[in-house]
């Protein structure tokens, strides 16, 4: 039997964050000055952990961070978890979020490994504008080339995440229609959440779906295909066909009714919602010598209290406990 809240969602989805360390200093992200705050695990633990998740029913694994890419050990751990099977006998399948400087060369050794997917998250198609929002200059240059690197040995379709702030970068909704067309790749604009560590979010900075789809209307229109359930995404094709466009809508759109995610952070604590103000911890169990039925049995209790949604721009709305960067993409 699946991995079951209480409110009857099938957990499916497993997110693990193996580092908070990124090479990145995206402005919507991080003030500059933090670095890394959490410890990382041992790849051998976080493997342990995927392994009894998928026990549970788990069916997708993402590895994220931080910069995933940076961890040493990478490869391995793909191809670790290439070799788990579902409870339905079926392949795992297991994706990686980067922001993609370091994948033109490691883009191949993941495919071969068993890496199912890629996404990377990219917030300007502008080079100028690139660099200002990541704070590292050059870096579209190479973050392209890992896009195309990542299509060559079939990691597809490469997925583009876009997170939109008013002002910062709204004005690159068009180039990336075009980039999505010119390019081959899905492009997934994300509305701005509350997970910042600046703490600058507000309501009137969120660019919603709907602009969003006014906004590429002035370029090409867009209309909806089916989506399952619980994807985050809705997903749009372009009038004509050609191009992918997904937005991902907490904010306007939330989807919580279907969430089917579970996130472990890099030290080793569930988090059941990405807004969640309360961890488990995970590591001191396994620390504590628990054995791999123990294990489940408090993953078990700990998806039971699964919240039943985020309460975003609502009174008394209380942030995540740690900001995006700690908790994992």
């Amino acid at each position: 039997m699946p991995l079951t809240d209480k409110f009857g969602r099938s957990i499916r989805d497993l997110r693990i964050s193996i580092t908070d360390r990124c090479n990145y200093k995206c402005v919507y992200c991080r003030s500059g000055s933090d670095g890394p705050q959490f410890p990382e695990m041992a790849i051998d633990e976080y493997l342990r952990i995927a392994r009894v998740f998928v026990g549970l029913g788990i069916t997708k694994v993402r590895l994220t961070g931080g910069e995933p890419l940076l961890r040493n050990g990478l490869v391995e751990m793909v191809s670790e978890l290439a070799r788990m099977r579902t409870v339905e006998s079926g392949a795992l399948d297991i994706a990686i979020t980067t922001n993609g400087h370091l994948l033109e060369d490691m883009a191949q050794p993941l495919a071969d490994a068993g890496l199912s997917r890629v996404t990377v998250s990219m917030d300007a198609v502008d080079p100028g504008r690139f660099a200002r929002i990541t704070r590292v200059p050059n870096g579209f240059e190479q973050v392209l080339a890992g896009v195309r690197a990542a299509q060559r040995p079939g990691l597809n379709p490469v997925k583009i995440n876009c997170v939109l702030l008013r002002g910062l970068n709204d004005d690159q909704i068009t180039a990336f229609g075009r980039f999505a067309r010119d390019e081959g790749v899905i492009v997934r604009f994300i509305e701005f959440m509350p997970l910042e560590e600046d703490r600058v979010w507000s309501p009137e900075i969120v660019v919603t779906l709907h602009e969003i789809l006014q906004r590429m209307a002035e370029f090409m229109p867009l209309r909806e295909v089916q989506h399952a359930h619980s994807e985050t995404a809705r997903r749009y094709l372009f009038e004509d066909g050609v191009g992918e466009i997904g937005i991902v809508a907490p904010v306007s759109h939330p989807f919580c009714g279907h969430c089917s995610r579970v996130r472990v952070t890099s030290d080793g604590k569930i988090r059941t919602c990405l807004f969640s103000v309360r961890e488990h911890d995970l590591a001191a169990v396994m620390e504590s010598g628990a054995s791999d039925d123990e294990l489940a049995d408090f993953i078990c209790r700990v998806i039971d209290h699964k919240e039943a949604r985020h309460h975003i721009g609502e009174p008394g709305f209380v942030p995540a406990s740690r900001t995006m960067v700690h908790i994992g993409g």
